[in-house]
């Protein structure tokens, strides 16, 4: 069910959002040389490394690191990558990784490779187990404003709790919290 559900919405949001796509990718490559995709490593279900597309709101060069730990990263950003941060249209893309089977629409955040510290937590919790999500428990609850050992320990709470119905709350809740930018630092 999770996975049809996962389809589905992809799909339907895709379709949804193709003109906004179409627009953001011209107005990323008449303000800011480069690529419109960002493709970065991501770590997903059982630890593997996956690659998981967004829209580039970073200049070229800018150091592989979380923003978290991006020291200035503001001086980073490209001309409009504030505005896709902040309503979350950069993260359009990664329908492509749900589609695929790399992510699911509800599941805990994606981490970079180098974010050992929250790899570490989340193999000893046994977040590794679950794919990764789109959005997700910790995502709505606090999402850049909470530390790591927060966001597994709501992660755990989801895995643990975990249902269609529960997924569902999640997904409905997430639409709120994109359109009034709750809890976005960047």
């Amino acid at each position: 069910m999770k996975r049809i559900f996962d389809i589905l919405v992809s799909l339907l949001v895709f379709t949804l959002l193709l003109p906004f796509t179409i627009i953001i990718s011209i107005a990323i490559k008449l303000t800011s040389p480069g690529p419109v995709l960002y493709w970065s490593d991501r770590v997903g279900k059982n630890n593997t490394v996956f690659k998981m597309p967004k829209f580039r709101t970073m200049t070229v060069g800018t150091p592989y690191l979380a923003t978290r730990h991006l020291q200035g990263s503001t001086q980073y950003l490209t001309p409009i990558g504030s505005f896709l941060r902040k309503t979350s249209l950069d993260e359009i893309p990664q329908l492509w990784c749900i589609l695929k089977g790399d992510m699911s629409i509800v599941g805990p955040r994606p981490s970079l490779t180098n974010e050992t510290d929250l790899i570490a937590l989340r193999t000893q919790e046994k977040i590794y187990l679950a794919t990764p999500g789109l959005t997700g428990w910790a995502q709505i609850n606090g999402r850049d404003f909470i530390t790591i050992e927060q966001k597994v320990a709501l992660e755990k709470e989801y895995i643990k709790n975990q249902s269609f119905f529960f997924d569902f709350y999640i997904f409905l809740r997430t639409i709120p919290n994109v359109l009034f930018k709750k809890d976005i630092s960047h």
